[in-house]
């Protein structure tokens, strides 16, 4: 499906919507009656646009799956197949966002958001079944893998030279696999024959 990286990303904070509105009061401002909330704007966006607070769930790249690129086509029929989706690794930057309208930012508040966000992620990795309610995933038997990837100082520096924004606390992670089903219809082909094992007839000689 062509809606697979926006449900992903709708997955993916919905999901950390919930972890961050469960806090007990006072909690982090995120749901009763706080002003925070999670979006998948980028950092800027959040800032200088929407005028928000709250947590970044940024899509920044997207990569293919080079280890599943060679999956053969899937006989869906005796004589149709499909051309396998196009495997893809997401990468997402998660930034708290804790200033509006050119004020200074609350470390404090960044530290605790970003550690609830690694707590979260790492309590469940995978999500599946009704973590992809709400999404284009709902029902299907979709896994998506959620890992912290390392970047290094000079990655991370020109994320932020790209968003033409100072340096901020940030973590990268990727989620794979992202499948994007093919758009062409299934393949007529020759369909497959039953292959029979031969059978030797062994004679014993009787003395």
């Amino acid at each position: 499906m062509f809606t697979a990286l926006f449900s992903t990303s709708v997955a993916l904070s919905n999901y950390l919507r919930a972890n961050l509105e469960s806090l007990p009061a006072p909690g982090l401002g995120f749901g009763g009656g706080g002003g925070r909330v999670v979006s998948i704007n980028s950092p800027r966006e959040m800032r200088e646009e929407a005028d928000q607070e709250g947590l970044s769930i940024w899509l920044y790249r997207i990569e293919r799956d080079d280890q599943r690129l060679n999956i053969p086509d899937e006989r869906i029929a005796p004589n149709l197949v499909r051309r396998p989706p196009l495997p893809l690794r997401l990468h997402y930057l998660m930034t708290p966002v804790t200033f509006k309208g050119g004020h200074g930012g609350a470390p404090d508040i960044e530290q605790k958001v970003m550690g609830r966000v690694m707590q979260a992620l790492h309590t469940r990795p995978i999500l599946r079944g009704s973590d992809l309610n709400s999404t284009d995933f709902e029902g299907t038997e979709t896994q998506l893998h959620i890992r912290p990837e390392t970047l290094t100082l000079d990655e991370t520096s020109r994320v932020w030279e790209a968003l033409e924004g100072s340096f901020q606390l940030t973590v990268s992670y990727e989620v794979s696999v992202v499948n994007i089903a093919v758009i062409t219809e299934p393949t007529l082909v020759a369909p497959v024959d039953v292959v029979l094992p031969d059978v030797v007839a062994i004679v014993g000689e009787t003395v």
